[in-house]
């Protein structure tokens, strides 16, 4: 008798658990690893930091180019900022990017976005304000986002050097998103 109480307790327990685990998410991908990883820039910590970070380090300008980093600033709503790679510029005011963790898709964030609309809000048009494809409205977000500019992957010299290397998924047959696998998989551990 005390033998079937404990095992229908542990039953029990063991139920419970596997209706926690099944609630609970998989861990989300970040902007960070998910920059770093399609642009071969190699900073970490906050993507706030990573505009002061690249000084002395990369190349940085106000001039979209495919590859380079748009490196967001942290703000109110975004304090910790963000990163995402240029894709493609479609004309001087308008460029598509890639990045993570951005809108919710599903009901779930930390979601990769490929090919994802920005338009240059700024009043000088020199990429200082931007909007940004949300998902959730199917539209433009509704919030103007403060850039600190653009940081040219690949590139490990200072301005006015003309040595502006290739992207990284230019060379050796390298794809982006090789690797994001094991980012993922890591950010569970």
């Amino acid at each position: 008798m005390l033998h079937n109480r404990f095992l229908g307790a542990a039953l029990a327990s063991l139920m419970m658990l596997a209706g926690v685990l099944a609630a609970t998410p998989a861990a989300a991908l970040q902007c960070v690893p998910f920059a770093r990883a399609e642009s071969g820039v190699e900073i970490r910590g906050n993507a706030k930091t990573w505009w002061s970070q690249a000084a002395g380090t990369y190349e940085r300008g106000e001039e979209p180019r495919k590859g380079a980093v748009m490196a967001f600033a942290g703000t109110r709503g975004m304090p910790l900022g963000h990163v995402a790679v240029v894709k493609k510029i479609v004309n001087d005011r308008e460029i598509l990017i890639d990045h993570a963790n951005w809108s919710p898709i599903n009901g779930r964030r930390g979601q990769i976005e490929r090919n994802v609309r920005v338009i240059d809000v700024s009043s000088a048009g020199d990429w200082s304000m931007v909007r940004v494809w949300y998902a959730p409205i199917g539209d433009l977000g509704l919030r103007a986002n403060p850039v600190q500019g653009f940081i040219y992957a690949g590139s490990h010299s200072m301005p006015g050097q003309d040595n502006f290397d290739e992207p990284v998924w230019t060379k050796n047959d390298w794809k982006p998103g090789n690797g994001l696998q094991l980012v993922a998989a890591s950010l569970a551990n």
